[in-house]
């Protein structure tokens, strides 16, 4: 059989360019719309683009870390690349959906590998209803923001906010408030990811509040429902000798 077809996709940076020059020069490739494997080049931003740019393509992803942070992408390395692709091991990926309506009553869609979040966007803390399947479990939030991270995000934002670090395969969705004021104690939730959160911004005329899906900004949002959609898949490859699920263990030991 021959090899999968391939693509190379690089970063706007001087490592990632000089990587794309020294691969395309090494190994054949095709346009990105005629292959099965996509090799973007750079950091986790660029894979982040590269995940949502073929979403509904069906391809495998093999990214290699020419960036500043790397956590899904494999070393870089030139050499050995067609065995590489080869022995590489398959990690499937399910995003969040984000559901929002403005204070207009526009409603927006957006998906999330990472989190999404919602942050207030002026000097006063938001205050937020938080619901899970359809029961409130926090009448009052005051805080900064708060988000639900996916097992793979939950290394990203989540883990800067205090969150707990999830491994992959466990079913679970982390949520996690932004610098809470009150209630005080209340450092978060673990939550099947089958839950429905719904999410609704208190005193939006002089606390607004924005929800992010990665890539997707809602300003003055009033209401946001999360959920996991499992009917959108996407694939990651990784090296076997240091695959996503040994990185979620390791960071979990990180000093």
């Amino acid at each position: 059989m021959s090899a999968p077809r391939r693509a190379f996709l690089a970063a706007d940076t001087p490592a990632a360019q000089k990587a794309l020059a020294e691969l395309t020069a090494r190994y054949p490739s095709a346009a990105p719309e005629d292959v099965e494997i996509v090799i973007p080049l750079g950091g986790d931003g660029f894979m982040l683009e590269t995940l949502h740019r073929f979403l509904s393509r069906g391809v495998a992803i093999f990214g290699m870390h020419c960036g500043s942070v790397g956590f899904l992408m494999n070393d870089y390395r030139a050499e050995g690349l067609l065995e590489r692709l080869a022995a590489a091991q398959p990690v499937s990926l399910h995003p969040l959906e984000m559901l929002a309506v403005d204070e207009r009553g526009e409603r927006h869609r957006g998906l999330a590998f990472n989190e999404v979040s919602l942050l207030r966007e002026s000097r006063q803390a938001a205050k937020l209803r938080v619901s899970v399947d359809a029961i409130v479990r926090i009448e009052e939030l005051m805080a900064d923001g708060i988000l639900l991270a996916t097992p793979v995000g939950s290394t990203a934002y989540n883990l800067s906010a205090h969150g707990p670090i999830i491994p992959l395969g466990a079913g679970i969705l982390a949520l996690t408030p932004i610098t809470p004021f009150r209630p005080r104690r209340w450092r978060g939730a673990l939550l099947r990811h089958e839950a429905r959160v719904k999410i609704e911004a208190l005193e939006t005329d002089k606390r607004p509040v924005s929800a992010v899906a990665d890539f997707t900004e809602v300003r003055d949002v009033v209401s946001v429902e999360i959920y996991e959609n499992r009917a959108i898949q996407i694939t990651l490859l990784f090296d076997p000798e240091f695959n996503l699920e040994e990185r979620v263990i390791k960071e979990q030991f990180a000093s």
